[in-house]
């Protein structure tokens, strides 16, 4: 048996079970020998000796079983983290964000216009790079941005000129919202998702305030962008936000775009 510790010295080697040859055994002996013995087998009989290592203690994080395909599956210690099933299924359904084009720029005949994903995104830099607001979350805010447009996953993005009322746009929306939470597990993610984009659309927050301001600048930068790229005139989209903006932040950044555009427009 690899590992175990010989006992008892020998001529030959340091440790040995058995006595050396050259011993001459005497009743005295004999009977300690037999105690040593039987103290030996009863000691061995308890441990399992081994020259490897002994097995880490298993973490509730570390993978405990195996699916069909014999991939190791997270063993879940809590309910906020999806299985990494949902997570896939999940962010597979998202991908529809990245590929679907925003329809007020399609409708305006853009060239290569921005996905609901692309929009999503530099709100969520936005709201990184914004300054710290008394009683503003930051980081919540950066949440609600890339959360504000998800349900349009399935929806699509409904725009005020394809005629779909709002209290429908709105049930569509949170429809669509519940079967993406469904779809990631339930748990605490999606409550948590539920819970910013439900912030967002009722503007119950100060986050929410500004993250709205947000969507507007953002909508706005992109069409003075194109305007530039593409010599297009979009005054309509500017027109749409004029006078709405709730915070300082929002009203700002708005500002600063139309200062750049008057001067583009004057060159």
């Amino acid at each position: 048996m690899s590992g175990i510790g010989v006992l008892c010295k020998s001529s030959s080697s340091p440790f040995s079970l058995f006595p050396p040859s050259s011993f001459i055994p005497t009743s005295h002996s004999i009977k300690t020998f037999k105690t040593f013995t039987n103290n030996f087998n009863l000691l061995s009989s308890k441990l399992i000796f081994s020259t490897s290592s002994p097995r880490p203690r298993t973490m509730a994080t570390e993978p405990s079983a195996s699916n069909n395909n014999g991939v190791p599956e997270e063993s879940s210690s809590s309910s906020s983290a999806p299985s990494a099933s949902s997570a896939i299924d999940f962010l597979t359904l998202c991908h529809r964000l990245k590929a679907t084009k925003r329809t007020g720029w399609i409708k305006r005949d853009i060239k290569g216009p921005e996905s609901i994903a692309d929009h999503m995104y530099r709100m969520g830099v936005m709201a990184l790079i914004t300054a710290d607001i008394p009683g503003v979350n930051r980081d919540k805010c950066i949440k609600m941005a890339i959360v504000h447009d998800i349900a349009e996953a399935i929806v699509g993005d409904i725009t005020p000129c394809d005629g779909v009322p709002k209290e429908e746009k709105n049930r569509r929306e949170r429809e669509a919202l519940d079967q993406m939470c469904n779809l990631l597990g339930g748990g605490e993610r999606a409550k948590e998702i539920n819970d910013l984009w439900m912030e967002y659309e009722n503007n119950s927050t100060p986050e929410a305030k500004v993250v709205k301001d947000l969507d507007k600048v953002e909508m706005i930068l992109q069409a003075l962008e194109y305007e530039t790229e593409q010599g297009r005139d979009l005054e309509e989209f500017f027109e749409s936000t004029a006078g709405k903006f709730q915070t300082d932040l929002g009203k700002s950044w708005a500002s600063e775009i139309a200062s750049r555009r008057k001067k583009k427009e004057e060159k």
